[in-house]
């Protein structure tokens, strides 16, 4: 929650240069409060435990939260119940008449086809054409992030040799961001991917900004203010054991796959690995929340206007 002081105090300007959260007497003044519509477009196969980690970031603050759970309209999943989809779930065409103040687009295990080869890529890019008039705020997670940079700036993904897979060094480039409240100069961050985009294509885009990078993995967070959007290539949601379902997963069908580095202590599979990225979770969600919070319309018809701004 930010802090009330008043704008000609010394610290004002000090706290505002850190990123500190800080509103003015007037604002405070004439600020409405309700719950926040937040929804998940959810990609993933495993979807309950997908929505269990979100929910459980987006859910930590003391905002009111609305979540809705949205799904392709034509892709059925394979790892997840009828029952389950049935009852939790909105088909995008349903939901597209809805106004949300955030929504985050989760990854999806397709990274090797290209983006118009996927079933339901036609119906992803009206998605991500729909945020800019229903939407405050979109995120990007993982490939959903890199969707949503190639449909609105043309910056491409590229195919790894080796996967990028464990726990990476990461290092904030902005200090002042509001999103990165709290953070670390220095983190760790999850990261299990095989593709990845370069921070020269993203520079060339323009009008990104790269919050979280890292020397071994690339750029790890990017803001998109044209679009009021993030994007994160990495995963702060992951639970402890998500690394290691997956090491296990490969190994149990003998795909050629590395120990995740830096994830188990001394690098050995048979000791129980550590959760230390969840704070930073919880702060990069929380701030993300906190920001929607300060910037929505009040009434959820205007956003996506010329009065959301």
């Amino acid at each position: 929650m930010p802090i009330k002081i008043p704008s000609r105090l010394p610290a004002y300007d000090v706290l505002k240069s850190e990123g500190v959260n800080i509103m003015s007497e007037s604002a405070a003044a004439r600020q409405d409060i309700r719950p926040l519509q937040i929804g998940l477009l959810n990609l993933m196969p495993k979807k309950i435990q997908t929505e269990t980690q979100f929910a459980r970031l987006i859910g930590a603050t003391p905002l009111q939260i609305d979540f809705t759970l949205i799904r392709m309209s034509e892709h059925q999943p394979k790892n997840t119940s009828a029952s389950h989809m049935e009852a939790f779930y909105q088909s995008f065409q349903e939901a597209k008449s809805q106004k949300f103040d955030g929504l985050v687009i989760t990854g999806a295990p397709i990274e090797h086809l290209p983006f118009e080869e996927v079933s339901y890529w036609d119906e992803l890019k009206e998605v991500m054409d729909w945020t800019q008039t229903n939407v405050h705020s979109t995120f990007g997670v993982c490939w959903g992030g890199m969707a949503m940079m190639y449909h609105l700036h043309g910056v491409q993904k590229h195919m790894l040799e080796h996967k990028a897979f464990g726990c990476f060094r990461h290092k904030r480039t902005d200090n002042s961001s509001h999103y990165l409240r709290g953070f670390s100069d220095d983190m760790v961050v999850p990261v299990s991917r095989w593709t990845e985009v370069r921070q020269a294509e993203i520079d060339t885009a323009g009008g990104l900004k790269t919050l979280l990078t890292s020397s071994d993995s690339g750029p790890c967070l990017v803001e998109d203010q044209k679009y009021r959007a993030l994007y994160v290539f990495n995963h702060f949601e992951y639970d402890r054991d998500t690394l290691k379902e997956e090491y296990d997963r490969d190994i149990a069908n003998g795909t050629p796959i590395n120990v995740p580095v830096n994830y188990y202590p001394d690098d050995d599979p048979t000791r129980p690995p550590e959760n230390r990225w969840r704070s930073h979770g919880h702060l990069l969600y929380g701030n993300w929340i906190n920001e929607i919070y300060q910037t929505t319309p009040f009434d959820l018809s205007l956003i996506g206007t010329d009065s959301d701004s």
